[in-house]
């Protein structure tokens, strides 16, 4: 009989059923083919009960503090219970308390995803809608650029923040740091890439021209026949290497001009299908926690991630886009559910 670490839940019925019959620990250890130390250790605990927790005093807060509490609360978004206590130089103060006490004056919210839309971006994004109401998506082209890093996604801190605050919107980067840059595009039921940004380099309106030429049209586009190349559509979103002049100009001189190049409504990831493709590999290369200790070897896991994605995924995402066309018009150029 090898000794075992835990007894399960229907072994523990037994023995108590056991002991109510008068069998000896010896006897149940016998039946249950469990070491006999298991069986007395479970009957002792049984036996001795649960300690009765001592309740500490807890330390009071006089109203004065309370209104530091929550001035500063106000002052510091998604801020820690004891940063904020700290910082109005109240010690002693149990978490729970600290907890309870903030409750009252505010709640753990995560920093918003997503920019707040106003007036003009609703509007441009219900005349983009109305615009391509009638386009076929499966001959435009999405792309976008994600940024890894050796540790998950940015943005998942939650803190406190005051009753009627909204949680701050954290500066995001579009490249730099400790991570990859990313590159790929879905058309149909096709991936083009995904492409990694030479380590260091920061992607100006001549870089990432100079990528797009280096990647995207040599290694696939050239690829493709003339009708094909005639009937694509190009997107990509406002960033300034895309957007820019030069880059405008340069797209131009490879085809990709007037109703072949998508114009892009301000503040619109939602409405790009490769986003979900974004947040498919991510929760793959990140499942369980899972870091990295080299930018080679996120890389390579963003590749592995990437090949697991078959074609169905990606026609599902692509195909989505006339829904996600009606839930603009019908939101009056609100966010939609992504």
């Amino acid at each position: 009989m090898g000794q075992k670490k835990d007894l399960t839940g229907s072994e523990k019925s037994k023995i108590v059923r056991y002991l109510a019959e008068g069998c000896s620990s010896l006897k149940i250890a016998k039946l249950l083919k469990r070491d006999h130390r298991t069986i007395k250790r479970f009957i002792q605990n049984s036996q001795q009960g649960r300690k009765k927790r001592v309740e500490k005093p807890r330390r009071k807060i006089t109203a004065h503090e309370l209104r530091k509490v929550k001035r500063a609360a106000a002052k510091m978004p998604l801020a820690t219970s004891l940063a904020i206590f700290q910082s109005c130089s109240i010690t002693g103060v149990p978490k729970s308390t600290r907890c309870a006490i903030l409750r009252d004056m505010a709640k753990v919210r995560k920093a918003e995803r997503r920019p707040p839309l106003n007036k003009t971006h609703k509007l441009k994004r219900q005349d983009w809608a109305k615009k391509y109401l009638k386009t076929d998506f499966s001959k435009v082209l999405w792309t976008d650029e994600m940024r890894v890093s050796l540790d998950g996604p940015d943005g998942w801190a939650r803190g406190w923040i005051g009753k009627g605050q909204r949680a701050p919107v954290p500066l995001r980067r579009q490249q730099g740091g400790g991570g990859v840059l990313v590159w790929a595009g879905i058309i149909k039921d096709e991936l083009v890439g995904p492409f990694r940004v030479e380590d260091g380099v920061k992607l100006n309106s001549q870089s990432y021209c100079q990528f797009l030429e280096d990647t995207f049209f040599k290694q696939w586009c050239r690829k493709k026949s003339a009708s094909f190349k005639k009937n694509m559509i190009f997107m990509q979103d406002n960033a300034p290497s895309h957007a820019s002049k030069y880059s405008t100009a340069w797209l131009a001189r490879k085809g990709i001009k007037e109703e072949k190049l998508m114009t892009w409504p301000p503040c619109s990831p939602d409405l790009n299908p490769i986003e979900n493709l974004w947040s498919i590999i991510k929760c793959e290369i990140y499942k369980e926690g899972k870091q990295y200790t080299s930018l080679n070897s996120v890389w390579e896991a963003v590749v592995a991630a990437a090949c697991n994605v078959d074609g169905e995924q990606i026609k599902t995402l692509t195909e989505s886009m006339d829904g996600r066309l009606l839930s603009v018009l019908a939101k009056k150029g609100g966010y939609i559910g992504r």
